[in-house]
C-alpha cells in the first residue's frame, strides 16, 4: 500500500523547502546582544573612545543584527578583571592590555610590548604577518579566550618622577606604578614595582604611595594632573609600541553567523588603527600645551648610565625568562627574529629620512 500520493510529496516537499527557507531567513536576522567590559573609566578619551567606536561599526555593519554595550570600570568595578569576565563568559568581550595578566600566564606580556624592542609599525607588521597573532592565539586559546590587536600608543613616556634621576641608585628602593616586563627589570634594578589601575593614580601619587609612575604619554597624561605632583618627565624606553587588546570569549564567538564574526573582527582591526592614529594626534596636540602652559614641567632623557642599566638587565631577564618555558623562548625567539629584519627597514626608512638636517 502506498502511504503518500504523488501530489503528497510535492506537497510536502513545497512545505519542506519553505520551512528551509524561512528558517535560514530567521537566522540572517537573527540579533545578538554582547557586552563589553573596558578596564577604563566612563568617558576615558582615545581608549574609551576605541570601544565605542567598535560599538557603532558593528552595529551599522550588521544593521542592528549585533550589537555591543560597553561598561566602564564604574560599573563592573573590577578595572582589572578583565580576563576573568570574559573566560567566565560573563562578558562577550574585553579591552584591556595583554600585561596585566602575567600573574595568570606570563607569557601575555609579551603582546602588549617589550622593552627596547618593536616600534608600532614593526610590530603591527608582526602580529599581521610574522605569526604574532597566530602566537597570541597559542597563549589564550587555553582559557577559551580570544585576543586581538586593540589600539596602540605608540612610544610611551617614562613616567613622571617626583625626584630627578642622576643615576642608577636613585632607583633602588623606588616605589614606582609600571606594569608589564618593565616592572620586572626596574625590580632587578632595586625599585619596587607596582600595578594599580588609572583611576587611583593620582591619589596614590599624592598620598605618596608611589614615588613616580608611567601610563602612557602626553595623549592621556595632561588630563590626569600628574605634573602638579611630579615635575620630572621622562622619555620613554619601557614601552616603545603598547598594543591594547580586544578580548573575546571564544564560545560566545562561535555562536555568531559567519558574516557577524567577519563584521566583529573588522571593526576590531579599524578601530584599533583608529587609535593609533588618534592617539599619535592627542600626544602632538598636548605635548605642545605641556611646553607652553606647563613650564614647570622638566621633559628628560634618563642617564646613559641608568639606560644601559635598564637594557643589560632586560637582557638578562629575557634571557633567563626564554630559559625556563619553551613558550616563552618561542615568542621571544619570534619577536627578535622579526625585529632584528624590520629594524634593518626602520633605520634605512624612518631614522634615515628623520636624520636628514633641518633647514
Amino acid at each position: 500500500m502506498t502511504l503518500f500520493t504523488t501530489k503528497t510529496v510535492a506537497k510536502l516537499t513545497i512545505v519542506i523547502a519553505t520551512v528551509i527557507v524561512t528558517s535560514q531567513s530567521l537566522a540572517a536576522e537573527k540579533t545578538y546582544r554582547w557586552r563589553l567590559a573596558e578596564t577604563w573609566g566612563p568617558n576615558f578619551p582615545v581608549f574609551g573612545d576605541t570601544t565605542k567606536n567598535l560599538a557603532a561599526m558593528v552595529k551599522k555593519m550588521s544593521n542592528g543584527r549585533l550589537t555591543i554595550q560597553v561598561d566602564s570600570a564604574n560599573k563592573h568595578k573590577s578595572a582589572l578583571g578583565i580576563f576573568d569576565f570574559v573566560k567566565s563568559g560573563q562578558y562577550q568581550m574585553g579591552h584591556s592590555a595583554s600585561y596585566y595578566w602575567k600573574g595568570k600566564n606570563f607569557n601575555t606580556m609579551f603582546f602588549s610590548t617589550v622593552p627596547f624592542g618593536m616600534t608600532a609599525s614593526e610590530q603591527n607588521a608582526w602580529f599581521y604577518h610574522g605569526g604574532g597573532i597566530e602566537l597570541m592565539e597559542e597563549v589564550y586559546k587555553p582559557y577559551g579566550l580570544m585576543s586581538f590587536p586593540g589600539g596602540n600608543t605608540g612610544v610611551q613616556m617614562g613616567g613622571w618622577f617626583r625626584k630627578e634621576i642622576k643615576s642608577v641608585d636613585d632607583l633602588k628602593g623606588l616605589k614606582m606604578r609600571i606594569p608589564g616586563f618593565a616592572g620586572e627589570v626596574l625590580a632587578k634594578l632595586g625599585a619596587k614595582p607596582t600595578n594599580i589601575p588609572a583611576g587611583e593614580l593620582y591619589t596614590a601619587l599624592e598620598r605618596n604611595t608611589i614615588d613616580a609612575l608611567e601610563w602612557v604619554g602626553p595623549s592621556l597624561d595632561l588630563r590626569m594632573g600628574f605634573h602638579k605632583i611630579a615635575p620630572y618627565y621622562y622619555t620613554g624606553w619601557h614601552e616603545p609600541a603598547t598594543e591594547l587588546q580586544f578580548m573575546v570569549n571564544e564560545k560566545a564567538y562561535q555562536t555568531l553567523p559567519a558574516d557577524l564574526q567577519e563584521i566583529l573582527t573588522t571593526a576590531m582591526r579599524v578601530s584599533a588603527y583608529d587609535m593609533y592614529a588618534q592617539s599619535t594626534h592627542e600626544s602632538a596636540i598636548n605635548l605642545a600645551r605641556i611646553q607652553t602652559d606647563f613650564p614647570n614641567v622638566e621633559i628628560r632623557s634618563f642617564p646613559a648610565e641608568v639606560m644601559q642599566a635598564l637594557r643589560s638587565a632586560n637582557t638578562q631577564l629575557l634571557m633567563e625568562s626564554a630559559a625556563k618555558d619553551p613558550m616563552t623562548a618561542k615568542i621571544l625567539t619570534s619577536i627578535a627574529d622579526y625585529t632584528k629584519n624590520a629594524r634593518a627597514w626602520t633605520n634605512f626608512s624612518d631614522k634615515a629620512y628623520l636624520s636628514i638636517p633641518s633647514e
